[in-house]
């Protein structure tokens, strides 16, 4: 057995499984295990990753950094090897810092991935199973229906009324018919193999099976991949990034332009030239906050990862900013406000509604050999229990024709199917025909929409009499229509017709003059956990909105008693069914979304009306979708949002975030996620850029009034020990106990709003003068050594405890608990033994011309760098107070 035949569309199905050594049953699970190791992951390899030695290199790449080596360079020609050593140290460790964070970003990119691996239907040991995509091998037998994407080649065994679009692969733009019985000619070109499914590409109509001949890098697509470098579908370089790299940017030209005064001005004061180059280069390198994006793209996929534990799957870095800003959530109702866990629980057949079938009538029989039939379940018996795979509502009608006496798998061989129309969301009905075994009569069975189902048909059958549907009778199954949706259940339609096998020539009219049999109401309870979301949206300023396909009754029974609408208002005005939008021009549209809480009845198409008119107000809107039509809705929405269960792969495809619960109280968890991300990474530029503010400040003035307060080792030193650590635990920073009560920002609102520009501003300030007070004090006090000392560990350590405060910039520190982040305590107490470690340790302490302190100036030193803390919460306190007004 090999994968490298390419004729396998020339051989007939039996050939091909004979040749690839498996069977209709799919291989056993050590056969594939086998199989994984010889051939390996069916995957498709991106370029090479950098070496870690490449990406040290690339560390060095930076302006600042060649211009600190230059200045090294010069300090060994001037004889100055301390200070060349130093410089050089400082460099290497910096470099190490940078490659760390680097690894830390891709590792927590990789781990996405693989949170991101979508799934394949498979046969192992005659059982069908979910397993992921990359563990499939040659040999296996896969299935595949509308909205998967392929994921191997497949040489195809059985088909039904399957569509594939090959755009992807061949260019070709309309869907490719596909029938499994062909048997083609080996020249035959590869757009042109209607006997075969290739990897990436999209089922858009049918279903089929398929025997997998090559996977990875020997499939058609992979081939192409050997010639193209692949890139990956996960964006790293995210709006906020390239905000950050533009403030970097004018940053940048405000620091060298002070770095070039204060190198202008230590000259006027007849300061040695080389030191205040060193200075000037110095300041300019621990200024710039060159690190930010590293750690911005850290602390956002740390949070993916974070968010994935959550069962909210993030495809895209940048969608995190998005979700925090998400003010409309426009959600499906079943599976994910629902417990998509469909039980039958009332039956209306033979004029009768009840809570079960009664009688053993035709009728009865009928609709339970309907309810078996007519679905795509696997039944599965498992330790002699039934497992059921597919579809919650059809798993329902199918257990429940089980426990009937109606085992799915043994009525299959006595009427075997033959031919059928798949659910279509806009049809919104099924139907497929069974051949009667020894019989030239065929069976039509069909389910849907009760609306739907009952146009169809001009019979129904009551007991073993069929008679004419009239107006009357028609009624009555309307009747029993509103008393079960009403009551929230779910209520689905089901009808026959029995036909020559000369009629099926005739596809078009296959579900015409059908015979109806009876509806089944079915109840999928709200989910517990969705009571509390729905509150929480509006309690965050966000709209919860409801979409569903089911009947209006049923959904605004769910809506009411999760609080979706206004009960205080007109309760049919906040609903909407899908034949009242089609008769709403879009401006119309636009004025009635904002009233508007649930919308029945909808097909796809409305769903991206829904989306527009929403945008058309300038609203961030999240919408979820499972079907392979909900894609463009999907990708109209700011987020779209793939559910993990029942979606279909093009949908997670399209998607921003996948959900692995499929449950609403999951959106509004990554909403609260994303707020506190973004939270967070603005703390991080807080406390980055207050610190580089507070560091020029210091040199600045200093230079001005002609102090020497510091040397360049030390700015160095204290931008190396005082930034990576606690920028990267405030990262970590637990939400706010108030973020889920705010109202959303708005996408135009500039990254340093609600006072942030102005904190980055005071307190860098602040933090200068407080070191330079120190500066003073110890030049009165002490010794100029000494004083420069105090004046080197109160710049750090005001940094460190400053990190703090940073930890909101409304709320008390003491309220929020001062210990609490434990990420920070680790980074502070690291940072700060660092320092001590400098100063403690003789010859370091030479080495940065340091002097030893005493008790009273170490006092001195902790009370200055303790000072911000209650500075800070004053201003706190009169901002919390100037919010409530």
């Amino acid at each position: 057995m090999n994968q490298n035949f390419s004729d396998f569309h020339s051989k007939t199905v039996e050939t091909v499984l004979e040749n690839l050594k498996t069977s209709l049953n799919g291989l056993s699970y050590q056969e594939a295990e086998e199989r994984l190791k010889v051939y390996g992951k069916n995957v498709i390899e991106e370029g090479k990753k950098k070496s870690i030695f490449a990406l040290f290199l690339e560390q060095f790449k930076n302006v600042m950094v060649l211009v600190l080596f230059a200045a090294a360079i010069i300090s060994i020609l001037l004889g100055e090897a301390a200070d060349a050593a130093i410089i050089l140290a400082v460099l290497l460790i910096n470099a190490v810092f940078g490659v760390a964070q680097e690894l830390k970003a891709e590792k927590a990119i990789d781990a996405l991935k693989k949170l991101n691996m979508p799934y394949a239907k498979v046969y192992r040991d005659g059982h069908l199973m979910q397993i992921k995509t990359d563990e499939i091998v040659v040999g296996d037998i896969i299935e595949i229906e509308a909205g998967d994407i392929v994921p191997a080649d497949l040489r195809l065994i059985e088909s039904f009324n399957l569509k594939i679009d090959e755009s992807a692969l061949t260019g070709e733009s309309v869907p490719v018919e596909k029938d499994a019985n062909d048997v083609l000619a080996e020249s035959t070109p590869l757009a042109e193999r209607t006997n075969m499914a290739f990897m990436g590409t999209i089922v858009t109509y049918g279903r089929a099976k398929g025997v997998v001949v090559s996977t990875g890098m020997k499939t058609e697509i992979g081939k192409i991949a050997n010639f193209v470098n692949l890139q990956s579908a996960i964006d790293t370089k995210t709006p906020l990034h390239e905000k950050l790299e533009e403030i970097g940017k004018y940053l940048t030209v405000g620091i060298l332009a002070i770095a070039f005064i204060v190198f202008v001005t230590g000259l006027l004061y007849k300061r040695d030239v080389f030191e205040m180059f060193l200075t000037a280069v110095s300041l300019a390198v621990a200024a710039i906050p060159e690190g930010l994006p590293a750690v911005v793209t850290i602390v956002l996929a740390i949070g993916v990862q974070r968010m994935a534990k959550r069962n909210a799957i993030i495809r895209r870095l940048s969608s995190i900013e998005t979700l925090g800003r998400v003010e409309v959530i426009c959600s499906d109702k079943t599976g994910t406000l629902t417990q998509n866990k469909m039980n039958v629980v009332k039956v209306y057949c033979n004029d009768n509604l009840s809570e079960n079938l009664e009688h053993e009538d035709n009728a009865t029989k009928t609709l339970l050999q309907i309810m078996a039939l007519c679905n795509d379940v696997k039944l599965d018996l498992v330790d002699k229990k039934p497992q059921f795979i597919g579809d919650p509502t059809e798993i329902a009608l199918v257990k429940f024709a089980y426990e009937k006496g109606l085992n799915k798998n043994a009525i299959e061989k006595v009427f075997k199917r033959v031919y059928e129309v798949p659910f279509d969301s806009v049809r919104k009905m099924m139907t497929t025909v069974h051949e009667i075994k020894n019989d030239q009569k065929l069976l039509v069975f069909s389910k849907g929409a009760v609306d739907v189902i009952i146009n169809k048909c001009k019979f129904i059958m009551v007991n073993d009499e069929i008679l004419p549907l009239d107006e009357n009778t028609r009624q009555k199954i309307l009747q029993a229509n509103k008393e079960m949706t009403s009551n929230a259940l779910r209520v689905l339609a089901f009808a026959y017709k029995e036909i020559d096998k000369n009629e099926l020539e005739d596809k078009n009219t296959i579900e015409d003059n059908l015979i109806f049999i009876g509806l089944v109401g079915m109840i999928d309870p709200p989910r517990k956990e969705a009571y509390g979301a729905v509150e929480v949206c509006y309690q965050a300023g966000i709209t919860p909105v409801m979409i569903t396909g089911d009947h209006k009754d049923t959904a605004l029974a769910i809506a009411k008693e999760l609080k979706i609408i206004d009960t205080s208002k007109d309760e049919l005005s906040q609903v909407l069914t899908g034949s009242e939008i089609e008769k709403l021009d879009d401006q119309q549209l636009k004025e009635k979304v904002k009233e508007v809480r649930v919308y029945a009845r909808v097909s796809p198409e409305h769903k991206l009306r829904i989306v527009s008119s929403w945008k058309s107000h300038g609203k961030i809107v999240a919408m979820t979708g499972d079907g392979v039509n909900d894609a463009p809705a999907l990708k109209a929405a700011d987020i779209g949002i793939g559910m993990g269960i029942t979606g279909t792969d093009v949908t997670k495809n399209v998607s921003d975030v996948i959900l692995a619960d499929d449950n609403f109280a999951t959106i509004v968890a990554a909403v609260e996620e994303g707020r506190k991300i973004y939270d967070n990474i603005r703390k991080t530029i807080q406390f980055l850029l207050s610190s580089n503010i507070g560091e020029v400040v210091t040199l600045f003035l200093a230079t001005l009034l002609n102090w020497v307060v510091l040397y360049p080792i030390h700015i160095l030193w204290v931008n190396l020990v005082t930034d990576t650590f606690p920028a990267l635990a405030l990262g970590m920073e637990k939400a706010e106990s108030d973020v889920m009560k705010r109202k959303p920002k708005k996408t135009s609102e500039n990254i340093f709003a609600g006072g942030l520009g102005f904190s980055i501003l005071y307190q860098g300030f602040l933090k200068g003068l407080i070191t330079l007070m120190v500066f003073f004090i110890g030049n009165k006090l002490y010794d100029h050594k000494t004083a420069i000392t105090m004046t080197f560990m109160t710049l750090s350590l005001i940094q460190l405890t400053h990190a703090y405060n940073v930890r909101s910039n409304i709320n008390s520190l003491f309220k929020m608990g001062v210990f609490s982040n434990k990420y920070l305590n680790l980074a502070f107490i690291a940072s700060f033994l660092l320092q001590v470690v400098v100063l403690l340790v003789p010859p370091l302490r030479e080495l940065f011309k340091l002097s030893y302190l005493n008790f009273s100036q170490w006092a001195i030193v902790i009370v200055a760098s303790l000072s911000i803390i209650p500075i800070v919460e004053v201003v706190k306190y009169f901002t919390r107070h100037f919010h409530k007004e």
